[in-house]
């Protein structure tokens, strides 16, 4: 029994999560990077009027401004649960990972009372901030979550695990 449990949990760790060491200047950074994409990604969604050609504009002298580096693959999120029950309480804080593919799906993982659960979450339809995350455990333990984002790194919402445990989840750095 330990031995299968050590090769199931192993591959469920190891599966695609990288830690990068980040400061918190860099995090601030990038929060602010995450934001102007997702503003741009809002903006570009909208056709915008063509104007009537003018006369060719005046130069005006610039001083020279670096492009802003926008992230283009998968962002790891920490995820922390605290108990908001009794069930939960005898299990104490459960911390995890979130990667977001940035694209309104993401990769979640948890590990609950020394089981490893693994799932996915999605942005709800017709919502940009709203979304669903679920996951389970070889040992049948599952857990669902609803959270709503305040930015691409940022967000909050409850998850209810299949043992009773309630939690409310923090996600971002």
């Amino acid at each position: 029994m330990k031995r299968t449990l050590i090769a199931c949990a192993i591959p469920a760790l190891v599966s695609g999560c990288y830690m990068v060491p980040v400061s918190p200047d860099q995090v601030d950074r990038l929060t602010t990077l995450l934001d102007q994409a997702q503003r741009a990604q809002i903006a570009n969604a909208v056709p915008k009027p063509v104007p009537a050609p003018t006369a060719a504009p005046i130069a005006m002298p610039t001083k020279d401004v670096p492009p802003i580096a926008i992230p283009g693959g998968p962002v790891t999120l920490y995820a922390r649960l605290y108990p908001s029950n009794d069930i939960a309480t005898e299990n104490g804080m459960v911390s995890g990972t979130v990667t977001s593919l940035m694209n309104g799906k993401g990769r979640f993982q948890v590990v609950y009372r020394g089981e490893p659960l693994t799932g996915e979450a999605t942005r709800v339809s017709g919502e940009d901030r709203k979304g669903v995350a679920s996951a389970w455990g070889p040992n049948g333990t599952f857990m669902s979550c609803e959270y709503q984002m305040a930015s691409y790194v940022r967000g909050a919402g409850t998850c209810n695990f299949s043992d009773g445990a309630k939690y409310q989840v923090h996600v971002g750095n």
